[in-house]
């Protein structure tokens, strides 16, 4: 079991996933405990003098100018947690909820929010006892950070709420804690509203949304190369001089590895001397480094927006080292929503041109003598039809999925939050694009690898070779239909997984 330690500077990408996918332990730096307990001392030093800061002795959002009384400002961060688990719909997957605890600590460890050291360990403790907080995957603007899913996972550390249990069902929190042997906490002032107030659930999905899609746009060039070869396409678009004209760096990696993996081919040999061969091959085929460079630098882009996030203090208010305690508006999600909107552009866009190639795969006028629909039998068999079909619904879905979440504000409490980003919108739904990205790269893969099949006894490329391969027992070889759906998903798993990249880097080197 991996450990992650949480440092005054935060928490870095690998470390989300460790803990997000993994079974990694949590802990926290001294240093951080020292942080907090500094911070906490300004905002008990402000309780006791009794002037009105936000958050701490007023209300919250429209009841900001409301004072609470001194001996009611423990009920009062209590009742802002009830109040505002306020979400609906099925719950969060775990990663995502395990992400977002890691994140809040990460944000109270800094020092800023004036908490105790004990509210940050609780969340600790709940992260190391594998306690996630059923949280529904409704109910956050983005505006106040992820509000009522943070809300939900702090309703859990006062033995309140509900948890996911070991089937995916609602457990009582009070249960969930009991069997851990964990106790509820008490709030005091301002730490109700330091557990809620960030953007760590946008944060953590769009994290896992990163790395998911750093391995997908990979497997992308992979599948793109194996539709080309099947379709006796040309290599020499591919070529490093052409795209060093152009000097997009996403586009020259991609190219790199569509050209690396076109190598070794008696099926690209088989015409490359052919002068009756086509002279120039589809957009779809010719350009796939130009659409898929341009994700990845979409995707850089992306990246420096999380890293910058990573290193930010997001609550309100925050406390300053001078003893300040000022409103912000960093926990406003516009930042994060817009960067997933725009990687949900470019993978939707990448799963769309991988769906032209499907297509040219099954036309017979345009497969280059493969037989219609991938069948030796067309006719009384479909072959790989109602896969296409599919493709095509998917491809339908992620362009809807694809209008932006962020660019749509709804005013919120009473008009004092009268902007909001929909950044857990975007987030969530950039997950859904990439699943589908997922499957439509899995039907390129499964029609891939029945045209190289039908191109025996050419031999295809050594990444051919690991395909038919991978997906040989779920697959077999063509022949009469067969229940397809099952083959489909065999496929999903192999392009979600790492085993295909690694047998194909084994035999042509490391991979863009």
């Amino acid at each position: 079991m991996s450990v992650v330690t949480v440092q005054p500077t935060g928490v870095s990408p690998a470390d989300v996933l460790a803990v997000a996918r993994g079974t990694a332990k949590v802990v926290l730096d001294p240093s951080t405990v020292d942080a907090m307990t500094t911070s906490r001392a300004i905002v008990d030093g402000i309780v006791a003098s009794g002037r009105p800061v936000y958050g701490v002795s007023t209300g919250f959002g429209a009841l900001a100018n409301t004072f609470v009384a001194p001996e009611r400002r423990a009920e009062l961060q209590h009742a802002l947690i009830r109040s505002h688990a306020a979400g609906v719909g099925a719950p969060m997957p775990r990663e995502v909820v395990r992400a977002m605890m890691l994140l809040r600590v990460r944000s109270l460890a800094l020092g800023r929010s004036g908490v105790r050291p004990l509210v940050a360990e609780a969340l600790v403790d709940l992260l190391n006892h594998d306690v996630t907080p059923w949280v529904p995957e409704h109910g956050s603007l983005g505006a106040s950070g992820d509000l009522a899913p943070l809300a939900h996972c702090a309703l859990v550390l006062l033995g309140e709420g509900w948890v996911l249990g070991p089937s995916g069902e609602q457990v009582p929190a009070a249960d969930a804690l009991r069997r851990a042997g964990l106790e509820p906490v008490a709030l005091a002032a301002k730490e109700g509203l330091a557990l809620i107030n960030g953007t760590d659930g946008m944060l953590g999905m769009l994290l896992l949304a990163i790395h998911d899609a750093a391995h997908l746009f990979t497997m992308a060039d992979v599948t793109a190369a194996l539709a080309i070869e099947a379709m006796l396409g040309s290599e020499r678009p591919f070529l490093s001089e052409l795209h060093a004209i152009r000097p997009h760096p996403g586009q020259a990696t991609s190219a790199a590895n569509i050209h690396r993996l076109l190598q070794g081919s008696a099926v690209m040999d088989s015409h490359r001397d052919d002068l009756a061969h086509a002279v120039q091959d589809a957009y779809s085929m010719r350009c796939a480094p130009q659409v898929a460079g341009a994700a990845r630098d979409t995707l850089a882009f992306v990246e420096q927006v999380a890293a910058r996030e990573l290193m930010s203090v997001v609550d309100n208010p925050v406390v300053l080292p001078d003893g300040r305690v000022e409103s912000t508006g960093n926990f406003h999600g516009a930042p994060l929503g817009f960067a997933a909107d725009f990687l949900a552009i470019a993978a939707s866009e990448v799963g769309a041109i991988a769906e032209r190639r499907v297509d040219r795969l099954l036309d017979v006028t345009r497969s280059r003598d493969l037989p219609a629909f991938l069948s030796p039998d067309a006719g009384v068999n479909s072959g790989l039809m109602i896969a296409q079909y599919t493709a095509a619904g998917i491809v339908a879905e992620n362009r809807r999925l694809a209008a932006p979440a962020s660019v749509d504000s709804l005013p919120t409490s009473g008009m004092q939050e009268d902007h909001v980003s929909m950044g857990w919108a975007a987030t969530k739904k950039l997950r859904t694009v990439l699943d589908n990205l997922t499957s439509l790269l899995a039907v390129e893969l499964l029609a891939a690898v029945r045209g190289l099949q039908l191109r025996a006894p050419l031999t295809p490329s050594p990444a051919g070779r690991a395909a038919v391969a991978a997906l040989g027992e779920a697959a077999g070889e063509p022949g009469p239909d067969v229940f397809l759906a099952p083959v489909m998903e065999a496929a999903r798993e192999v392009v979600r997984s790492p085993q295909l990249r690694a047998a194909i880097e084994r035999e042509v080197g490391t991979l863009g």
